[in-house]
């Protein structure tokens, strides 16, 4: 297998646009091909999304957004697995690369969500829950309360350590300017927000987002080419966990995050403490928690405690979402994973502004599909 690389990136403002989805890809697409100096000579194009159909009546993105950015006759894919559709069109493209199939590949991540009312948006995020549980009126932020409430309860958490998750990540969207929410918060405004579902409240949860992000990859042997500062694909991991909630053992466990990032960490020669920055897929305040805990960067029930005292900080051990998170950079579906990962690769290569995160070389994305019924893992370093 041949080592890949990420030799540009791309991103578009997230919030709410005038722009259809593919436009938006393309917009994502062409910054990530400027930054790599290509235009052309792409041997395939994978595109992440989840509910274009649902959201806008659009199907058939991957021929719409090569031919917007007239690179027929490359054949071009689609890649849905719910909210981790990006992470997983960027493992597609890795793929591509790494076996020897491909030489140059675009990947693209996006989602238009504002052109639907917030009911049906509900209604369609709400789509990949088990028919059986989904009649019986489960939700995403449903499952994510009880989830915060047993998580609270069984450690003797606070519950302003959630408050802060969410207090921290609006400071670092703050400091980004593709970020959704700009405006930074406090603990009691958190606490004091309308409540959604006990014990979270409207400031736990992310918005709803137009945007999308891209990646150019190419074998590191040829990244020369289009970059003095390729930042390599060295870990890759993906897994899935029981469609229904109420046959887990245990609501608070995702074993799909523990096992897809057992997988990256092992392909990688990583382990957690090897890691300088994170981006992670805090949709609500508790799942930031709760994915750097199976993720091991914190022990298990002592998470909560670490957010707390600024462990997760910009000038932390371990800075997470230094982009803003899905909290405050926004979480455009079928773009979140491939929008980690290009923060993920500008904290490498030096350019966050008053959001870097010192001078850190490995740095670890994982995108969750649904209530962690999936997640993907992706380990990058520099590769200069």
């Amino acid at each position: 297998m041949r080592q890949v690389a990420i030799v540009g990136v791309g991103m578009t403002k997230i919030g709410k646009s005038d722009k259809n989805v593919v436009e938006l890809l393309a917009e994502a697409a062409l910054k990530a091909m400027d930054d790599a100096g290509v235009g052309e000579g792409f041997d395939e194009v994978f595109v992440g999304n989840m509910a274009a159909g649902e959201f806008e009546g659009m199907s058939g993105l991957g021929d719409a957004l090569v031919s917007m950015l007239s690179l027929e006759p490359t054949p071009a894919i689609r890649i849905e697995n719910m909210t981790a559709s990006g992470a997983s069109a960027i493992h597609a493209g890795w793929l591509s690369i790494a076996s020897g199939k491909s030489s140059l590949v675009l990947v693209a991540g996006g989602e238009k969500m504002t052109s639907a009312t917030t009911e049906k948006t509900a209604d369609i995020v709400a789509s990949f829950t088990h028919p059986v549980e989904r009649d019986q009126g489960v939700t995403l932020p449903a499952l994510v309360a009880m989830a915060a409430r047993t998580y609270l309860e069984r450690y003797n958490a606070s519950r302003e350590s959630l408050a802060y998750v969410a207090v921290k990540n609006h400071h670092n969207g703050s400091l980004n300017p593709l970020a959704q929410f700009q405006r930074r918060i406090t603990v009691e405004e958190v606490l004091s927000s309308p409540v959604i579902c006990d014990p979270l409240r409207l400031y736990d949860f992310c918005p709803i987002s137009d945007g999308a992000a891209a990646l150019v990859l190419a074998p590191l042997e040829d990244a020369g080419r289009y970059t003095d500062k390729p930042v390599k694909i060295t870990g890759i991991g993906a897994a899935t966990d029981t469609h229904a909630i109420q046959e887990r053992d245990d609501i608070t466990r995702m074993d799909a995050v523990r096992i897809a990032g057992e997988k990256a960490y092992r392909m990688s020669g990583r382990k957690p403490s090897d890691v300088h920055v994170a981006e992670l897929h805090d949709m609500a305040t508790v799942l930031e928690i709760m994915i750097a805990e199976e993720l091991g960067f914190f022990k298990r029930g002592s998470g909560w405690r670490e957010i707390e005292r600024g462990a997760a900080d910009l000038g932390g051990e371990l800075p997470i979402n230094t982009s803003g998170g899905l909290k405050a950079r926004g979480h455009p579906l079928g773009g979140t994973g491939v929008a980690q990962v290009v923060e993920l690769v500008m904290q490498l290569q030096g350019r966050c502004g008053e959001r870097q995160a010192g001078e850190p070389r490995i740095g670890l994305a994982c995108n969750l599909a649904g209530f962690a019924n999936a997640a993907a893992v992706t380990i990058v370093e520099r590769g200069w």
